[in-house]
């Protein structure tokens, strides 16, 4: 069951917190909403996905920020050991900053969709080939999608090493990306960004959530 924001939602804001009289990034509030001790880094959120959260927050501008909050319920309970979840986080990250990073960072992302794709093929017993979402953010940056084909094909990937390594940089380098990419709305790319991972994992988890515990909100805890 996902926990409901109270009346008063402290103000999001980055960086960690002591306390919630300091403030709360969005991890930390989902922390409080899961009836768990006061941390960034809870055990109700798949550890990947909380990155991504953490990061969305710190990269989203003050005046915007706040829009997130609405948000942070429905990632308690999100946590799971199945290995296609990393992944999929990843994906969702790199295909949805590609089309609009800057081009510097346009190659990097390039060769981890071709990499996710390659790994979740591996783990879901399929052969290789890339879903309608991969191939439409391949199409519209075809430089770096050919560079990407070219540098991949002398290159292996492992599922251990994609998880523990190229999913969680993925997650960084395409958060970081959208926040300076020149697009109208950056934030509003990020929120949907982060969106549409909580929906990703939301999809293996399947609808048995952790029962949250709403704590009475003090200062200080």
């Amino acid at each position: 069951m996902q926990g409901h924001l109270p009346a008063a939602v402290p103000l999001l804001s980055r960086g960690k917190h002591r306390n919630p009289r300091k403030g709360a990034c969005f991890m930390e509030f989902a922390s409080y909403l899961a009836g768990e001790r006061w941390s960034d880094h809870p055990a109700c959120t798949h550890p990947l996905l909380a990155a991504m959260a953490r990061l969305v927050n710190d990269y989203t501008t003050d005046t915007n920020r706040q829009r997130l909050a609405p948000l942070i319920p429905s990632v308690i309970g999100l946590t799971t050991n199945d290995p296609r979840a990393d992944v999929r986080i990843a994906l969702t990250a790199a295909t949805t900053a590609l089309p609009v990073v800057a081009a510097e960072r346009q190659l990097a992302l390039a060769v981890s969709v071709l990499a996710a794709e390659h790994v979740l093929a591996d783990l879901e017993g399929r052969e290789p080939g890339l879903e309608p979402a991969s191939q439409e953010a391949l199409d519209l940056v075809p430089d770096a999608a050919r560079w990407a084909y070219g540098f991949r094909s002398g290159v292996k990937v492992s599922r251990r090493g994609f998880r523990r390594y190229a999913a969680p940089n993925t997650v960084q380098l395409a958060v970081r990306g959208v926040s300076q990419a020149c697009v109208d709305d950056p934030d509003l790319i990020l929120r949907d960004l982060l969106t549409t991972a909580i929906g990703e994992v939301r999809a293996m988890v399947g609808d048995d959530q952790v029962e949250t515990r709403p704590l009475a909100f003090r200062a200080g805890r």
